[in-house]
């Protein structure tokens, strides 16, 4: 991704109400509700390719040919509601969208101009989708078939001499629960060792916000998970402050553990070049492509950890898609860890002065080995 197109993006993101919004791209709301963007407009960052005829061409993701094509995300869901829309421009026979293990034919239009917008939803065990298009717009919900507890990617497939163009693809996670109560520490414990790293003071406001400040210190979650995924909103309150989240954590240690790193801060005013990783970095494995938030403003973050392959957005904007392919290790700082820890939140130093809030994650079945 290149500087033109962060400078594209934000923008976009930057447009008002009144003006239309950009191709691949969310709204201000749907960023704070927990959409994610599954794919940028402009590259292939996130998908795995299985063919040759997958390009990105004029803000559409290009699929299909001669041959047999699969494209599909490098990331894995599990409840959660999938939105795109397609034109089906090859043999319509051959084209499918693939969610939760079932092949799901698309709809094909006589029109190959118009687009189609469609859903799959999932949640409570329950399997739903739905097609809209300019010949029939109610875009209601009907009952689907595949297995609802599968956690897998989302998939496209071409066949032989099929072509699917496809554009606007989004993400949102359902039956996530609170994991701070916006009352109180309950469900939280501070970390009590050494005493040079237990400087943080952790409270909470009158409006619901968790504010760490003062330095070093590690608040941890009672509770421990392997495969979840975990969205919450950050404000950094000063100037380049840093933090962190802290998952898979190895209970009762400090800050021993994956970080999703925390800072807000670029090289001159190029935001595709971050400062120690980046907001949203896989922190010491993988830099953020782009740092999406500033300070002085609430962001949301998602993490989406499964096996041992982690990805995460920033105000849904996907910013970093890692593989841990490095040994197995009890410990993810020294190696790959794919079973359960605690999440943290990290003090970082004297400066530090962060506040977050609406942390909510939902487990997944615990990827098998």
């Amino acid at each position: 991704m290149n500087r033109a197109f962060a400078v594209l993006f934000f923008s976009a993101a930057a447009a008002s109400a009144a003006e239309p919004l950009r191709q691949n791209t969310l709204t201000a709301d749907e960023a704070a509700s927990g959409w994610l963007l599954l794919f940028d407009g402009k590259t292939t960052f996130g998908w795995h390719v299985h063919g040759d005829s997958v390009t990105v061409k004029d803000d559409m993701l290009l699929i299909g040919g001669k041959d047999a094509t699969i494209a599909s995300t490098t990331t894995f869901f599990a409840d959660g509601e999938w939105r795109f829309q397609y034109r089906n421009v090859g043999d319509s026979r051959d084209a499918e969208a693939r969610v939760k293990g079932q092949s799901r034919g698309l709809v094909a239009l006589k029109d190959k101009t118009k687009w189609i917008d469609a859903a799959v939803r999932v949640e409570n065990g329950k399997l739903l989708r739905s097609f809209s298009t300019d010949e029939k717009t109610s875009g209601d919900w009907i009952p689907d078939t595949g297995d609802p507890n599968l956690v897998g990617p989302l998939r496209f497939v071409t066949g032989i001499n099929s072509k699917l163009e496809i554009r606007n693809i989004k993400f949102k996670p359902l039956g996530t629960k609170p994991l701070f109560s916006g009352k109180d520490l309950s469900g939280w414990k501070k970390y009590t060792g050494d005493d040079k790293r237990q400087k943080s003071t952790f409270t909470v406001s009158e409006d619901g916000w968790l504010t760490v400040e003062n330095g070093p210190g590690d608040l941890q979650t009672v509770g421990q998970w392997a495969d979840f995924v975990l969205q919450l909103e950050c404000r950094s309150n000063g100037t380049h402050l840093n933090s962190g989240i802290f998952f898979r954590c190895l209970t009762d240690q400090y800050q021993q553990g994956y970080e999703v790193q925390i800072r807000n801060q670029w090289t001159g005013d190029d935001r595709t070049k971050p400062v120690d990783f980046g907001t949203g970095a896989i922190y010491r494995r993988q830099p953020a492509r782009i740092v999406v938030s500033s300070d002085r403003e609430w962001f949301t973050l998602t993490l989406i950890a499964h096996g041992n392959h982690m990805a995460t957005w920033v105000n849904g904007f996907p910013v970093a898609d890692f593989t841990d392919t490095r040994d197995k290790n009890e410990n993810g700082r020294n190696g790959s860890k794919t079973n359960k820890g605690a999440i943290s939140i990290q003090g970082h130093d004297p400066t530090t002065n962060l506040s977050f809030r609406h942390f909510r994650l939902a487990e997944y079945p615990e990827s098998k080995p």
